[in-house]
């Protein structure tokens, strides 16, 4: 019926390439971190802080003398999802890039008498369950008075609104006002939390990092204010707590496609353990930033299987989070393509949820390119089927404005979302497409009219590749199988 020789390999590639991993010496997934390179000055909080946004924090040790740390996580899929993160947005603690990679030991074995540890843990354990820190714990976390913070964004190269800065903050607690505003020719905003310690933890955690890759730094401070006025309830200002009040003599209202796009976008502070600030990457790319331009729609992908990877198999891929115009596999270094979107938004979005996946058993890299486009190869010239131009093709998810695809971008995950099956098709006759390239399927669920289905395969990695062989397969009658990743689990 179906079969690739991308699932399962046992051919001499692939235990050659396993064997080539270990000898670079790079360690397996942990749920113990090994941070480089800390500032002399950083305190063990700036460090826990780094993984609040990701899940729970158990332990930490730092190693003053060496500049290092080790930070214990809750789970491994939250220090999973973390590792990948930080290889798109560079972690900082004081302006300083700090370095984030996989621990050989898979637990912290640290002194249980460390008082001022574990009292700092059990704050940060408090805040992330929404309670007050004890009083012992308050001196430790110097909670500040204001539950105001003042934000000023540096290298604006694409627009921060109003709705991404609630959503990037309401991770830390609940976001009662904001107002917005040019000072300066900066962009500035004042945000009201219902609690003064609310704001130290999105201060700790977000002071210095970017909301897109490289660019629209957050620099933020206490505000002398504790209350904030807003009158009206616009695209510069809004009272969360008061939805009745006006928009304002002469005020724009937030663009209607926009409002629509951010209320269906709840779903987002859910898609865990995504964090903050990819969270407000995904909202940026679904509201596709009307009108904005950034240098490059090309990303240069690498790290790639040379001996699997085609330009059919970029462009699904990449294909789920914009439309892909080109594909160029570099005839002098295979293990790398350029790839260029529709446009750079749909790039920055491809970057985000694509960077630190496996395709073919290797942990690809997506970063911006300098080229503004990809060339095609000069007539007559055979670049063995190296570049290939999608432009017109009829996969494109995005082509339509407002299509409900924009709704429904969702990380890479284990479980697919399945459409357009044809009402023959049965529950194992999909069991065994999905399963014939060597991917184990753990769990299968139609939906009401048989038209739709869940199909949950044991790694992300299956359900990458079977998205990858699978989206648009011929069911018969030339009825085409849609395959896209879900926010669900089964």
């Amino acid at each position: 019926m179906y079969t690739s020789p991308s699932f399962g390999m046992t051919d001499g590639s692939s235990s050659c390439s396993e064997s080539k991993k270990l000898k670079v010496g790079e360690a397996l997934p942990s749920r113990v971190l090994h941070i480089r390179k800390l500032p002399n000055e950083a305190s063990e909080t700036e460090i826990i802080a780094l993984g609040l946004p990701f899940g729970k924090v158990t332990n930490i040790l730092t190693l003053k003398g060496k500049n290092q740390a080790f930070l214990e996580m809750g789970t491994e899929d939250a220090a999973i999802t973390m590792v990948n993160y930080y290889t798109t947005v560079n972690p900082h603690i004081r302006n300083v890039p700090v370095f984030i990679q996989y621990s050989n030991h898979k637990e912290l074995k640290t002194d249980a008498g460390n008082q001022r540890t574990q009292a700092m843990l059990q704050a940060v354990s408090a805040v992330q369950s929404g309670g007050s820190p004890a009083s012992d714990v308050q001196e430790i976390l110097a909670t500040a008075s204001s539950p105001v913070l003042r934000i000023i964004i540096d290298n604006m190269y694409y627009p921060v609104t109003l709705d991404v800065l609630q959503q990037i903050f309401s991770k830390f607690g609940t976001v009662m006002k904001i107002i917005t505003f040019t000072k300066n020719n900066q962009f500035q905003a004042l945000l009201q939390f219902s609690e003064p310690v609310n704001a130290q933890q999105a201060k700790l955690a977000l002071d210095g990092q970017n909301i897109y890759n490289a660019c629209c730094t957050l620099r933020i401070d206490f505000s002398k204010l504790v209350n904030l006025n807003v009158k009206y309830n616009n695209d510069k200002s809004r009272d969360y707590t008061r939805p009745e009040l006006p928009a304002g003599d002469g005020q724009p209202t937030m663009d209607a496609a926009v409002a629509v796009a951010l209320s269906k976008d709840n779903s987002l502070l859910a898609l865990n353990p995504l964090s903050a600030a990819a969270v407000a990457a995904a909202a940026a790319g679904r509201v596709a930033l009307a009108g904005q331009t950034a240098s490059s729609g090309v990303l240069l992908v690498s790290n790639l299987n040379e001996e699997m990877v085609t330009p059919q198999s970029l462009f699904t891929l990449f294909g789920v989070y914009g439309d892909v115009q080109r594909v160029k596999i570099l005839y002098n270094k295979k293990d790398s393509a350029l790839i260029q979107m529709s446009d750079a938004n749909q790039a920055q979005l491809a970057m985000s949820h694509l960077n630190g996946q496996k395709m073919y058993g290797k942990i690809i890299r997506a970063t911006l390119s300098k080229h503004q486009t990809v060339a095609l190869p000069r007539d007559g010239l055979d670049d063995q089927g190296l570049t290939k131009d999608y432009a017109n093709s009829p996969l494109h998810r995005f082509k339509k404005p407002g299509s409900k695809n924009f709704q429904n971008i969702f990380p890479p995950s284990a479980t697919l979302h399945l459409s357009n099956i044809p009402q023959d098709v049965t529950e194992d006759d999909l069991r065994l497409l999905f399963s014939n390239g060597g991917g184990t399927v753990k769990a299968f669920k139609f939906f009401q009219d048989r038209k739709m289905a869940l199909i949950q395969m044991s790694t992300v990695e299956e359900s990458v590749q079977g998205l990858i062989d699978l989206h648009n397969y011929n069911m018969g009658c030339n009825q085409h199988l849609r395959v896209s990743f879900s926010k669900s689990t089964i």
